[in-house]
């Protein structure tokens, strides 16, 4: 979330489109509710299916799932055509001014730099023009044909009502009335939500689905500003936290980057992420990428990690591809791969292609499942019928079960959607032989690293050299492992303008990351969390919800990154001389010397707005500015293109018709074999999609009795008239089938699903909950990722889970 949850309720109008609050988050949809009262909030709600948010909605839309990009193009063409932005925050705050290189072009579908044997983008050719002073070139006339408003203008100029209706089966009606709520949050005392969720992340072309949000929000001056913003709303307790703090196959803690195979040395790694600015002063959070990095190589390596050997630089392994889920499944299935741990997930229930992952699972020699709970996949190799059918005398992987603690019975941090970091205490103990994480991954590393002192190993500096600083070095406590994220001061951290001056003494716990240096004088385990454990104590076990301003602006309850900043880009919400769009709203205003207001700055609270080259609020980018068109970042494309899911009921590209390269996302990664096993229209002509229940949260409830109780039969949901053209009648047993297997449930036949019109044809949908499986207490059922195709997103490989194609008829 770029806001959080309470700054819901200050919008005028929320959009919920690619999730479903009501039903997935119903406790923060508390704050829609209290939009709607205290606001006068219209709820706008775009979704494949009427759900209990669109329930609860002044507007509900249909949408094809799939083709959310083709509708919020459509929007952009519509706020763009009939000047419907807000100019002076565009002008200011987004690179709309930005001249873009002759060398860019799109042509057919496809950017230019495009590598079809590949299926790579080279992106040089999308880079500004650049002046002799290094600089990018603007023109803030806007007159330039090649600024980015003008190429954003001839780029979705494409998507006129009449396409969108075509390609979405939105009725256009229907689509212009959404355009013009929208369109109204333009005004500067007016803004716009937008609550998203994995409805826009799970498919091949899911990032670029978010960006295109973000664009729409930027053109209306609803990016930095109370009751705005993107936000993403996180499933589980704390999936927030596994990506700040690197759980990602190629990433680091803080959002920095594992390095590339190309790059061998420090400065090689550097030089792409420690960003040049782009724009006369300009700053950026990367131009301090080396304290960052630094600071967390001191924190894991301490006294190994000197100025001479590039801070343990070459501790770090080099990738040279994305070793994600899909990658290590893939590698199964090739044997190359042979032990896989385990952590707190359930790939054979929640990742693509069932039948390829229990495959893959099957090669292994070892297998570590870490988890409070059986699950489907810890029992992968037990026969279970037509659930799951595998012969468990040909298995040979051998399965270890390490029993962990589940939340409540464990101390430590939890981050929520709004980047709040809240601590919790333990409940109650874990039964039987149940431990927690920490000790879990404590034990493996210490014997693994006796391992390496007795038997020595190939490169074994990177274990031994590991600093283990704990009081109990088998049992790490939560409270160590926060402050260790902080970061703390390992020598005297002076003033860089009065040297005299000590801003932490050495051993302190660290204030904020505006400390961290890259002389290794500082140690951070996870430097966006720079300031939660301070010298003051734990910051995030504050509770104090006093609300001074009356926006919800608690910056005593529990703490945000970074810097307990509670909206980001907050200084965009105010114009350029630093006076608030809306003062009843006001989150930060400049009061003639510094910044100030109900949140924390997110620029230097002495930046003086008026300067001649004033530091504007955008501070994630080298421009200082936000982007419209994104000349890197992104692998497919520097403005989102609608490709269709790979599995579409429609035998083309509306946009492309002619282009089979560009009716998929060109640059999607697609591995030898899985092409071959995405269904043709003509064997699965329906549109399937996967989602949540209110009753449900995935293998946790299947061993709780009262869960199984409210919602106590797999089930699928249909509309009336694909019900009425298979002969099927509401509670009938029925198959669904992809060409990846079959699943079997009862069919509820329900309104709530309309048919649409598409390309000229009638798309129906087949709405799949996925909270069953084979093991549990509740009655067991199928897997809904049986069906799922094994593709990924481009940029994060998040696989394809919400848009596929399937059949259905009577069992």
């Amino acid at each position: 979330m770029t806001n959080h949850w309470v700054d819901i309720k200050n919008a005028d109008l929320v959009l919920i489109m690619g999730g479903n609050a009501a039903e997935a988050h119903p406790v923060g949809f508390k704050w829609v509710v209290e939009a709607k009262h205290k606001n006068k909030a219209k709820l706008l709600v775009v979704d494949p299916r009427f759900t209990r948010s669109a329930a609860m909605s002044d507007y509900y839309a249909p949408i094809r799932a799939g083709s959310d990009i083709a509708f919020l193009g459509g929007v952009i063409h519509y706020l763009l055509s009939n000047n419907k932005i807000q100019q002076e925050y565009v002008l200011k705050y987004t690179n709309a001014s930005f001249i873009v290189g002759e060398a860019f072009g799109f042509e057919d579908g496809l950017f230019s730099g495009y590598d079809e044997s590949k299926r790579k983008y080279d992106n040089s050719s999308w880079a500004y023009e650049l002046g002799e002073d290094g600089y990018a070139k603007v023109d803030e006339t806007l007159a330039h044909p090649r600024c980015v408003i003008n190429v954003m203008k001839q780029h979705y100029s494409r998507y006129t009502p009449e396409v969108v209706s075509n390609i979405t089966g939105t009725p256009k009606d229907k689509f212009l009335k959404c355009c013009e709520m929208i369109a109204e949050t333009a005004k500067p005392a007016k803004a716009m939500t937008i609550l998203y969720a994995l409805g826009w992340t799970q498919h091949s072309q899911g990032s670029q689905i978010i960006r295109t949000g973000a664009i729409m929000q930027l053109l209306l001056g609803n990016m930095g500003l109370a009751g705005g913003g993107m936000n993403a709303l996180r499933g589980h307790s704390n999936i927030q936290g596994l990506t700040d703090l690197g759980l990602l196959s190629t990433s680091l803690p803080g959002y920095m980057s594992l390095p590339r195979e190309s790059e061998q040395d420090l400065a090689s790694y550097y030089k792409p992420r420690a960003l040049k600015p782009l724009r006369p002063g300009q700053m950026s959070f990367w131009q301090n990428y080396p304290k960052f990095f630094v600071s967390l190589q001191k924190s894991w390596w301490g006294k190994a990690a000197t100025a001479e050997n590039d801070w343990a630089y070459h501790y770090l392994p080099k990738w040279d591809k994305a070793y994600d889920v899909l990658q290590a499944f893939e590698m199964m299935g090739q044997g190359k791969l042979n032990g896989y741990i385990c952590q707190g997930f359930n790939p054979v229930a929640s990742f693509p292609n069932k039948k390829k992952i229990v495959a893959g699972l099957s090669k292994l020699k070892y297998l570590v499942v870490i988890d409070p709970l059986v699950t489907e996949t810890s029992e992968f190799w037990k026969n279970y019928g037509e659930h799951n059918e595998v012969k468990s005398e040909e298995i040979q992987t051998t399965v270890f079960r390490f029993p962990s603690t589940c939340f409540a019975e464990e101390d430590g941090s939890i981050t929520n959607s709004g980047r709040w970091l809240q601590w919790h205490w333990k409940g109650a103990e874990p039964p039987g032989e149940a431990r927690g994480d920490p000790e879990i991954i404590a034990e493996l590393f210490l014997r693994m690293k006796k391992a390496y002192q007795k038997d020595g190993g190939a490169f074994p500096d990177a274990m031994l050299n590991l600093t283990w600083p704990y009081l109990i070095p088998h049992n790490p406590s939560a409270e160590e492992l926060a402050k260790e994220a902080n970061g703390r001061a390992l020598a005297d951290v002076l003033d860089p303008k009065d040297p005299s001056k000590v801003l932490a003494k050495a051993g302190e716990q660290l204030s904020g990351f505006g400390l961290l240096r890259d002389d290794g004088s500082t140690a951070s385990g996870c430097w966006i969390f720079a300031g939660s454990w301070s010298q003051a104590g734990n910051q995030m076990a504050r509770r104090d919800n006093s609300d001074p301003y009356g926006i919800g602006q608690t910056l005593n309850w529990a703490w945000a990154w970074p810097a307990n900043r509670r909206v980001l880009y907050n200084t965009a919400s105010c114009d350029p001389s630093g006076k608030p769009w809306n003062p009843h709203r006001k989150l930060v205003a400049w009061n003639g010397e510094r910044w100030a207001g109900s949140d924390v700055p997110d620029i230097r609270p002495d930046a003086n707005p008026n300067d001649e080259n004033a530091v504007r609020p955008f501070i994630m980018t080298a421009e200082g500015v936000a982007r419209l068109f994104a000349p890197s970042g992104l692998v497919d494309g520097p403005l989102p293109e609608h490709y269709e899911p790979f599995e579409s009921p429609l035998p083309n590209n509306p946009m492309h018709p002619k282009n089979d390269k560009a009716r998929a996302n060109p640059a999607a990664r697609v591995f030898k074999g899985d092409l071959e096993a995405f269904g043709k229209p003509a064997d699965f002509p329906y549109v399937a999609t996967s989602y949540r229940l209110t009753e449900h949260f995935h293998y946790w409830t299947k061993n709780c009795e009262s869960n199984a109780v409210i919602q106590p039969q797999q089930f699928v949901e249909i509309g009336e008239q694909l019900a009425k053209e298979k002969g099927i009648e509401n509670g009938a047993w029925v198959k669904v089938s992809s060409n990846r297997g079959f699943i079997k449930a009862k069919a509820v036949v329900s309104k709530r699903i309309p048919m649409l019109e598409v390309a000229g044809q009638k798309v129906h949908t087949v709405g799949l909950p996925n909270h069953w499986g084979f093991v549990g207490v509740a009655k067991p059922g199928y897997l809904v990722n049986t069906l799922t195709p094994f593709v990924g997103d481009a940029n994060t490989q998040t696989p394809e889970f919400k848009s596929f194609t399937v059949n259905i008829e009577k069992a």
